[in-house]
């Protein structure tokens, strides 16, 4: 009889624990949101962000990656970078959005829903590009970022002072866009092709430096404008391609 080698049962521990504790922060800001915790809500998804970045990195360091861990991680980024940054922006502004009609009030959870489907369509067609696509950048803003634009707006403008109800278009503008960034096509700059363990120019060192400053500074706004421009670069760099294409047919026509 010949040997059947048994299948290995268990997950890894490691990495899986900071994907749960990246959907306990998660779940943590739905649960500060509806309790209109708006600054609590905003920064727990910041720290999902992080654990979310680390947990990866650390199955990649210690050989520990497996498909269950993917597949885990993919549902706990639905719930930090999906629903929680929708619900979070529907509690702050656009739920006021029922003050101004019925057509309003039906736009505003529209909008929350635009962003919570695109974020899972964003995350399913990201599974099904694993190990296909350009590593160098993404298509369409990724959900992470997304969520940053979202909550980063909510925790900057709370700090100003400035309420969802004196804000509700330019939130509603910010929801569907980032909702729409995410199932397009626009590419993005993943930063997936620096060499962290290589040797870099001084000047890296100063700009990485003075990024954790500002951070430690105003942590709202310079989050919030961080993921504001990354959400542009993407329409901004493919528009700058076109140009180049368009400029280069002029040259050689």
């Amino acid at each position: 009889m010949s040997h059947i080698p048994k299948r290995r049962r268990g997950i890894y521990l490691l990495p899986n624990l900071f994907t749960t504790a990246a959907l306990f922060a998660g779940f943590y800001a739905i649960v500060a949101a509806v309790q209109d915790r708006y600054t609590v809500a905003a920064i727990a998804i910041f720290v999902a962000m992080v654990l979310d970045n680390l947990d990866g990195r650390i199955a990649r360091m210690t050989n520990t990656s497996s498909d269950f861990g993917a597949q885990y991680d993919s549902l706990a980024d639905m719930v930090s970078f999906g629903i929680a940054p929708a619900l979070l922006m529907f509690q702050w502004a656009l739920a006021g959005m029922a003050d101004l009609g019925w057509v309003p009030a039906k736009l505003g959870w529209l909008a929350a829903f635009v962003y919570a489907a695109a974020a899972a369509l964003r995350l399913a067609r990201f599974n099904t590009q694993v190990g296909h696509a350009d590593k160098r950048f993404f298509q369409g803003l990724p959900s992470p970022p997304a969520a940053a634009l979202m909550a980063g707006m909510v925790w900057a403008f709370h700090s100003f002072g400035i309420s969802g109800q004196q804000v509700l278009w330019l939130a509603f503008l910010i929801t569907v866009s980032a909702g729409v960034l995410m199932v397009s096509n626009v590419l993005y700059y993943s930063f997936k092709d620096i060499d962290f363990k290589g040797r870099v120019p001084f000047v890296v060192l100063l700009a990485v430096v003075l990024i954790v400053v500002l951070i430690s500074i105003d942590p709202p706004k310079t989050l919030f404008a961080a993921a504001f421009c990354y959400g542009v670069s993407g329409p901004a760099l493919m528009a700058w391609r076109r140009w180049q294409r368009v400029r280069r047919r002029d040259w050689t026509g």
